[in-house]
């Protein structure tokens, strides 16, 4: 455990060492965060305004056709603006790694240059994330089932934004050579299955523990100004955890597609350390 700590550690660092030599790449989640709070809001206000909620609440079936159309294309255009950006941040990264200097503009004109592909993906993402909400409102079971199958999905697709960016293939091969490489080069399961989620989740928790005691203080010295700073305080540094966290796995993802087609990731990352992110295929 402490060695799968250690290793993902070392690779939250490496991946930081690129952040650091090209801070606008944290622009990219930034820009992914602001469009996905839009598209929330854009979809939640119609909604609210023409009594959806109301109409699911009641069980009508109407409505819940129409909450279905209305789920699959928030899930449409939420993918699109969260694909896009990803797909910027992991072309400016692989520039970077190849030994280049990207600009901001070069990971914008990589998506750009890609929409086409990158909206193909987002309707395929779209597509199994209203599956995988179907099968979890099946009770318990459904939510267990739908869990092990989102894993499934993200392990498979892990590596398809570097796909896209560099090989500019379609979609679902793009999803399907993803997996192919994941298998060939380090086998069928992860050994710190997103070890770097882990690091922050830990860090996060590291922040939520002080940030809950100022709080509590506010409450307690009956100040509504300390109270509200406090909670400002700590969804800021939460959110600010998060976007760091989102740049950094894009960087991540870019030097694990460079290792498996070129055998290495160029000379941020330990690549000895890189390949131990997966465990070999027994048998």
């Amino acid at each position: 455990m402490f060695e799968r700590i250690s290793r993902s550690w070392e690779l939250v660092k490496a991946s930081f060492s690129v952040l650091r030599s090209d801070k606008e790449l944290l622009l990219y989640p930034i820009v992914s965060f602001i469009g996905v709070i839009l598209v929330t809001i854009s979809f939640a206000i119609p909604m609210l305004a023409a009594g959806l909620f109301d109409g699911l609440t009641r069980g009508d079936s109407n409505m819940g056709i129409a909450s279905a159309v209305v789920g699959f294309l928030f899930y449409l255009v939420m993918y699109t603006i969260i694909i896009f950006s990803n797909t910027a941040l992991v072309g400016a990264a692989m520039i970077r790694l190849d030994g280049g200097d990207p600009t901001l503009a070069d990971g914008f004109r990589i998506a750009r240059e890609r929409f086409s592909t990158i909206l193909g993906y987002a309707l395929v993402s779209a597509t199994v994330g209203m599956i995988l909400r179907a099968i979890s409102e099946r009770g318990v079971l459904g939510q267990i089932v739908s869990s092990i199958l989102g894993f499934v999905w993200n392990v498979v697709t892990f590596l398809a934004v570097p796909v896209l960016v560099v090989e500019n293939i379609g979609p679902i091969d793009a999803v399907k050579r993803s997996g192919e490489l994941l298998k060939k080069t380090w086998g069928e399961q992860l050994v710190a299955n997103f070890g770097m989620g882990a690091v922050f989740g830990l860090l996060s928790f590291a922040v939520m523990i002080p940030g809950i005691i100022l709080v509590v203080a506010a409450v307690g010295a009956q100040s509504v100004a300390l109270v509200v700073l406090a909670i400002a305080v700590l969804v800021i540094l939460l959110i600010g955890l998060g976007l760091v966290s989102s740049a950094l796995t894009g960087i991540f993802q870019a030097a694990l597609y460079r290792y498996a087609t070129q055998g290495s990731s160029g000379g941020f990352f330990d690549d000895t350390v890189l390949q131990g992110a997966f465990k070999p295929k027994r048998g």
